[in-house]
């Protein structure tokens, strides 16, 4: 249960995040949001401000961002529905209502004959029915529609639609879901650091903790202490004198230590013999330093986020130089194996993972695959450069191959997480 907790905890706040830059971009670029959603699937509650409804559904995995004239957002009122409109003070249709929960009392009851919500603004239809006598309506720029499943979002008029803003303020609408997610890896990365006492200091020969009942306790080595050579080598940082202790299990060593006090006094200390990655190696019991400060955890952040770019970048370069291999990436199934294993270790290294995550995420959204955002981007630039857009047809086919590339993708690399979770 701890481990499904806090799969559904991360996974929801790395895909709010992504969705609420896209929100925040399309918001600031004069583009309708008409709805942002936290969860999928059933509505539970939803309420609407400046344009945009707010919901939140059943499930509770992720949500989105609906704006209006992208493929995804239908603004359309086909010829037959039946719909239930209202009126204001100026006889302008406010709202047209298409759920079956609407109530005739409250407005006018019509068959729809045409209707168009992007242009001209108006829809035509037959009240009650009655096929004598079509009657025409213009509709208020900022009419409500209530959808079949009874959520009321704004109708999406051409100058608010996403193609109607420059080709550069819909790069930075793309570009800003990954964007966030980079910039909450940097936060995670930080606030994993601060929860954890700080970031460890390899750098220092310092002894931060000693383990009870270790060689080091036993040999009476003190938190504070500094051990400044071993076996007359002298050991300036914590990853020195880790090397020398691994390289001698069951071996005695001499340490020469600068005590608390600043005595120094020579130690000997056989270390212990464990087995790390297959290898035999010599641990005594202690841990490096750690230093808890907001400047120190903001340097880790930003080495941490530079270091998994980097080995992010390696692996994706590895598909074309070393051959594609499922085992290399990780869909739901492997997500939440990793997720249940980092829960187990604890609250610093759960955040961490998310952290990952989220950077994870933001550089696969960037790939140049249509239906991802770096698609989008890459089809943003092509227009720019060619001073227009691609046509519908030829974007909409693009797009529906990039969603079936993703699909099967994701059916194999599910089907290999399931195939090495029994394995």
């Amino acid at each position: 249960m701890q481990a499904i907790i806090a799969f559904i905890i991360i996974f929801g706040v790395l895909v709010i995040v992504h969705e609420f830059g896209h929100y925040y971009a399309a918001k600031k670029a004069g583009i309708l949001v008409r709805e942002f959603s936290i969860g999928m699937g059933p509505k539970l509650l939803a309420f609407h401000r400046k344009g945009t409804t707010y919901t939140l559904r059943l499930l509770p995995l992720g949500g989105y961002v609906r704006m209006a004239g992208l493929e995804d957002d239908d603004s359309e009122v086909r010829a037959g529905t039946t719909a239930l409109i209202t009126l204001d003070d100026h006889n302008k249709v406010k709202e047209i209502n298409l759920s079956k929960q609407a109530n005739a009392v409250n407005g006018i009851p019509i068959e729809v004959d045409k209707a168009d919500l992007v242009h001209d603004l108006y829809i035509d239809g037959y009240v009650n029915g009655d096929e004598s006598e079509l009657k025409h309506y213009q509709v208020d720029h900022d009419a409500m529609i209530v959808e079949a499943d009874g959520t009321a979002v704004q109708i999406a008029p051409i100058d608010v639609q996403y193609q109607s803003v420059s080709v550069w303020k819909r790069i930075i609408v793309n570009f800003a879901g990954p964007f966030n997610n980079f910039v909450l890896a940097l936060v995670a990365f930080a606030l994993a650091a601060c929860v954890n006492g700080g970031v460890i200091q390899l750098q220092s020969n310092q002894i931060g903790e000693v383990v009870q009942n270790e060689p080091a306790a036993k040999a009476g080595l003190k938190p504070g202490d500094c051990i400044t050579s071993i076996n007359n080598h002298k050991t300036t940082n914590f990853e020195d004198l880790i090397t020398i202790i691994n390289d001698h299990p069951n071996k005695p060593i001499n340490l020469t230590v600068k005590t608390t006090n600043n005595q120094t006094k020579e130690i000997k200390i056989t270390p212990k013999a464990t087995t790390q990655n297959g290898t035999k190696v010599g641990i005594i019991g202690i841990t490096p330093t750690k230093k808890n400060t907001v400047a120190g955890n903001i340097q880790y952040a930003f080495t941490q986020f530079g270091t998994m770019t980097a080995n992010i970048m390696h692996v994706l370069g590895s598909f074309f130089t070393g051959g594609f291999s499922l085992n290399k990436l990780a869909g739901p199934v492997g997500i939440y194996t990793m997720t249940s294993e980092a829960a187990k270790l604890g609250i610093p290294t759960l955040i961490n993972f998310a952290a990952m995550l989220s950077l994870n995420l933001g550089i696969m959204n960037l790939i140049p695959i249509p239906a991802l955002d770096g698609g989008k981007i890459l089809l943003n630039i092509v227009e720019a450069i060619r001073h227009k857009p691609l046509p519908p047809e030829k974007e909409g086919l693009l797009t529906m191959i990039g969603f079936g590339i993703l699909l099967i993708l994701m059916v194999l690399v599910t089907g290999n997480d399931i195939m090495r979770y029994f394995r």
